[in-house]
């Protein structure tokens, strides 16, 4: 057999790595349980626009996540103080480019359903609580957030509940304050968020 070219054998080399790198990519896709779910046609997980959504049925949610803080303006804020309420729970921090383009959205959100059983919190997992509050000005923001950088503890309470691999993350909690629903990444405008409020709103106490 001939000798390969240098170019030829290089291109070899080349097009063997590019096939490990694809086999490797969908490996680690294949772990992603919403994903799997997605692909599989199951309904409780889906793809949206910009990212993965997920609801929970009411059988297989965990315990009711337990958590508190300080917020961007000093406050302590537990989540006791809102029992009974559903929940939104957004894991953002200010140099996030899609927590920017969110943000007025998840406002917008809030501006629907605050006064109706629901709250909704910030966990910023970066910031200093200055940084939070000109973020907060500048997108018209006016729900707090737990400033969570120095500690991690508000974030790590969620961790036996849901993973919090992705920032932004969004969660819902039901009434028993249970991860009901997860949005992994930007929101897709209003409302698919609205929708899933509505779903734990409708669920009996």
């Amino acid at each position: 057999m001939p000798a390969l070219s240098p170019n030829r054998r290089a291109s070899r080399v080349l097009g063997a790595a590019l096939a490990a790198l694809v086999a490797v990519s969908l490996t680690a896709c294949g772990t992603d349980p919403v994903a799997e779910q997605y692909l599989s046609g199951d309904g409780k997980g889906y793809i949206s626009a910009d990212g993965a959504v997920e609801e929970i049925p009411v059988a297989d949610r965990g315990e009711p996540v337990v958590f508190s803080g300080v917020t961007e303006n000093g406050d302590e804020f537990d989540s006791a103080d809102i029992a009974g309420d559903v929940t939104v729970v957004n894991f953002w921090y200010a140099g996030c480019a899609p927590c920017r383009v969110e943000a007025g959205d998840l406002e917008d959100v809030w501006q629907e359903y605050g006064g109706e059983g629901v709250s909704f919190v910030g966990i910023n997992i970066y910031d200093q609580a200055d940084t939070a509050r000109s973020f907060a000005k500048t997108y018209g923001v006016t729900y707090p957030s737990i400033m969570d950088v120095d500690s991690g503890a508000a974030k790590l309470a969620f961790a036996s509940a849901t993973p919090i691999q992705a920032t932004p993350t969004t969660l819902v909690l039901d009434k028993q304050g249970r991860v009901a629903a997860r949005i992994i990444g930007q929101i897709d405008g209003t409302s698919i968020l609205s929708t899933l409020v509505k779903d734990a709103l409708a669920e009996s106490a």
